[in-house]
C-alpha cells in the first residue's frame, strides 16, 4: 500500500529588507528588446530600451504615479513589476523576495501579493464567463487562498465590496457598463488580499464621470485595506488626485521624482513643466496666467536615443554638456525631490484652484 505525499513547494529566500513598511524595491531596472533581422538566419542588430535604469521604492498604503508620453515605458515597467517580463539587468524586490531568477512554482506562490488592474475593462474579461467565474478565477490556482470559506459567499462579498450587487454573480460581462466591468476587474485583483496592485491606465477607457467614481473607489479599498499602488496613467489630473508621489518617464527613464505637491507645484525637468503646460484649466481667467510649453520635434527612437541627455532633442535649455553628459535622478539646487537635468529649475504653475492675479474670487 502506497501513501501520497504533497507536492514539496520550493521556498522563497527571505530578501532581507531593513523596513517593514517599504513594499517594493525597484533598483536600476532596465527592458531591453533585441531587433533582429533575417529570415532563416535570425541576427540581432540592435535593442529597444524600453525601461533604462528605473529606481524607486514604494511604501505601504502609498500610491506612486507613473505618467509619460506613450512609449516612454509606463506599461513595460508594470508588466516587469507583475514579473510577466523578466528584466535584462536589474533588481525588483516584493516584500523583500527578489522576483528575478524565480521558478514558476515560486512566482506564482509570490505572485498572490501583487496583482493588476488592466486598461480595457473589455477585452480584460472574457465574455465566455460569468462574473462570479471571472472574479474567481484567482481561487482556481491558488485554491489555499479561500480560508475554508464557502466560495460563493467569498465572490459575493468581493462584488459588494467593489460597489457592485452580489446578486449579479451569474450574469455575463455583456450586461455590464464599462465602468461596471472594470469594478469586476479591481474585485479579481482584490480576491487574493494583495499587498500591491499595479493599475496600467485603468481609467483611461472610461467616461469622465465614471473616471472619478473608479478613482474614487481605489482611494477608499486603500485605506479599508492598506494597499499599495503603482498607478499608471496619462491623465495628468487623475495622478494628481490619487498620488502620494509621482515618477516622469521619459522614453524609458525616470527624469522626475517627488511628492505630489512638489511634481505639480513646482517642477524642475524642462519635461514635466511641459507635461503640465498642456493640462486644460478650466476657468478661463486662468489661460493668460501661464505659458503653454509647445515641444519641437518628435519623440526620438528608444533603439537609437540621443547621448547624454535623451530630452535634449527637444529642450530649450539643451547645451553642449546636455549631448556629453548623462544627468543622474539626483536632487537638485532649489528643490527637495530628484529630477535628472543639468539645468533643472523649479518653475511655479498655477492650477485649476489657484486665484489668478488681479482678479477677485
Amino acid at each position: 500500500m502506497t501513501t501520497e505525499t504533497a507536492p514539496v513547494q520550493e521556498p522563497i529566500a527571505d530578501g532581507g529588507e531593513d523596513d517593514p513598511d517599504v513594499v517594493l524595491t525597484v533598483r536600476n531596472v532596465r527592458k531591453y528588446f533585441p531587433l533582429t533581422q533575417g529570415i532563416v538566419f535570425r541576427r540581432t542588430i540592435g535593442h529597444v530600451k524600453a525601461v533604462d535604469g528605473v529606481s524607486f521604492e514604494l511604501r505601504k498604503g502609498e500610491t506612486l504615479g507613473v505618467v509619460g508620453e506613450s512609449g516612454c515605458g509606463k506599461s513595460t515597467l508594470g508588466r516587469l513589476l507583475m514579473g510577466l517580463e523578466r528584466p535584462t539587468e536589474g533588481s525588483i524586490k516584493l516584500l523583500g523576495h527578489e522576483m528575478a531568477g524565480l521558478k514558476p512554482s515560486q512566482m506564482r506562490r509570490l505572485r498572490r501579493d501583487i496583482q493588476i488592474v488592466l486598461q480595457d475593462p473589455y477585452s480584460s474579461l472574457d465574455p465566455r464567463m460569468t462574473v462570479g467565474d471571472i472574479v474567481g478565477e484567482p481561487f482556481d490556482i491558488h485554491p489555499e487562498a479561500l480560508e475554508g470559506r464557502e466560495r460563493r459567499k467569498v465572490l459575493q462579498e468581493l462584488l459588494d465590496v467593489v460597489g457592485l450587487n452580489p446578486d449579479h454573480i451569474n450574469r455575463d460581462p455583456h450586461q455590464f457598463s464599462g465602468g461596471q466591468r472594470q469594478r469586476i476587474g479591481i474585485a479579481r485583483a482584490l480576491a487574493l488580499k494583495p499587498k500591491v496592485i499595479v493599475c496600467d491606465e485603468p481609467v483611461s477607457a472610461l467616461d469622465v464621470s465614471v473616471q472619478a467614481q473608479v478613482v474614487n473607489l481605489f482611494e477608499r479599498l486603500q485605506n479599508e485595506f492598506g494597499l499599495a499602488y503603482v498607478f499608471i496613467a496619462h491623465d495628468l489630473s487623475v495622478v494628481r488626485h490619487i498620488s502620494d508621489r509621482v515618477m516622469v518617464m521619459y522614453l524609458g527613464k525616470a527624469v522626475e521624482l517627488g511628492n505630489e505637491d512638489e511634481i505639480y507645484g513646482g517642477p524642475t525637468h524642462p519635461y514635466t513643466q511641459a507635461l503640465l503646460s498642456a493640462v486644460p484649466v478650466p476657468d478661463p481667467r486662468m489661460k493668460g496666467q501661464r505659458d503653454h510649453i509647445v515641444l519641437q520635434g518628435d519623440v526620438p527612437s528608444p533603439a537609437n536615443p540621443p547621448s547624454g541627455c535623451r530630452f535634449r532633442t527637444r529642450c530649450w535649455k539643451a547645451e553642449d554638456i546636455c549631448a556629453e553628459e548623462e544627468p543622474l535622478l539626483q536632487i537638485r539646487e532649489g528643490s527637495d525631490h530628484l529630477s535628472a537635468c543639468h539645468f533643472a529649475k523649479v518653475r511655479d504653475v498655477i492650477h485649476a484652484e489657484d486665484e489668478p492675479e488681479g482678479q477677485d474670487a
